[in-house]
């Protein structure tokens, strides 16, 4: 296997290489490589139709969160679903407010709500909407045994890392 990609994005010349870090050799198993570079590639293609919309990859997730939403999520619930740090999503809504393309109003307290306004929905449609077509149509042309396997086969593989992850320990 050549050209494979870990999942910090780095890449490695070839398998032998890619064993030979720091006395780790065969740790990752060759599911695990083929995993790990389908995500990076996946991570890269949304990456790529960012670019090709015109914008940030956050901006790009705040949008399709917003989207989803109905156009409008409270801020805490767009960091949670993203994954993205609070100080980013911050200097991404910071952009989308200084473009006309979003608001924030108070829920009480230090809530926030996340809104779109009519430009920003205009400015969805044009690019995020289109998006979401692409990936509804992907899903939507697979035999739904197949769907839903990969849905339930995805939801374990998730539930059983994140079980993990919460026993590893301070090194």
């Amino acid at each position: 296997m050549e050209g494979v990609t870990g999942i910090n994005g780095g890449s490695f010349s070839d398998v032998e290489e890619a064993e030979g870090v720091a006395g780790t050799a065969g740790v990752t198993s060759e599911g695990m490589r083929r995993f790990n570079h389908l995500v990076s590639e996946t991570d890269a293609v949304y990456h790529e139709a960012a670019l090709r919309m015109g914008m940030s990859d956050s901006v790009m997730q705040i949008l399709y969160v917003l989207c989803d939403k109905g156009g409008s999520c409270p801020l805490g619930e767009i960091c949670l679903v993203t994954g993205i740090s609070k100080q980013t999503i911050n200097s991404a809504l910071r952009k989308l407010e200084e473009e006309g393309f979003a608001y924030l109003e108070g829920l009480g307290g230090r809530r926030k709500q996340v809104c779109l306004t009519q430009k920003g929905q205009e400015l969805a449609e044009r690019t995020v909407v289109r998006l979401i077509e692409i990936e509804n149509g992907i899903l939507a042309s697979w035999p739904k045994a197949q769907l839903e396997q990969y849905l339930e086969l995805t939801e374990q593989y998730m539930t059983a890392l994140r079980e993990g992850v919460r026993e590893l320990k301070d090194v």
